[in-house]
């Protein structure tokens, strides 16, 4: 008999990225992209603006670069819980019926990467592989009072529990539509 961790290190197959997008702007229209970079210090490129951060001059020995005060504010996104979210691609039904609806989508859900084929709340405090990038599972998206204005009344009640993963850049890389999702071995296994 599988040890309780041995179970939840089991996958019966890798998941699929089916949709990307990213948010340009706070409360702007997200929008669907074939592929997006994931950096560690700030999440994805191009998600509310953000975008790669000029190299360290301790690292490049480059000079000319402005260095940031050590009481400086914390990079928006940085190294935080949720640099990105993830929907479950087989969720957005329920979310739909629950909420009346036809149909839901990533981008009514202000996602960022819908998965299908792979349970995204068993990579929970954990890492996995998205092509290029490792990413770390961080906790439950729940979601936001904007479901309300999305999904319509009740909008907020029909995504609970189906609100999908967030998750923070470990190392970063190019992420594709078709790129496999893999869970990456625990460290005590």
């Amino acid at each position: 008999m599988k040890t309780i961790q041995e179970l939840r290190d089991t996958f019966p197959r890798p998941g699929v990225i089916e949709w990307l997008g990213l948010r340009p702007a706070r409360r702007a229209p997200v929008q669907s992209v074939p592929e997006v970079e994931a950096h560690p210090l700030v999440g994805l490129i191009g998600d509310h603006g953000k975008l790669a951060p000029p190299r360290l001059t301790a690292l490049t020995g480059e000079a000319g670069e402005a260095a940031r005060p050590a009481n400086a504010p914390a990079i928006p996104g940085g190294p935080g819980r949720r640099q990105v979210t993830l929907i479950q691609a087989e969720h957005l039904p329920v979310i739909a019926a629950l909420a009346g609806l036809n149909e839901a989508s990533p981008e009514q859900l202000r996602r960022n990467i819908a998965v299908r084929g792979i349970p995204l709340l068993a990579l929970k405090d954990r890492r996995f592989q998205i092509g290029e990038a490792i990413l770390e599972g961080t906790g439950e998206c729940h979601p936001c009072s904007r479901m309300e204005e999305t999904l319509g009344e009740g909008g907020y009640n029909a995504v609970r529990g189906h609100g999908g993963l967030t998750a923070r850049v470990i190392r970063g890389g190019v992420i594709r539509l078709g790129d496999q999702i893999r869970p990456l071995p625990s460290p005590d296994a």
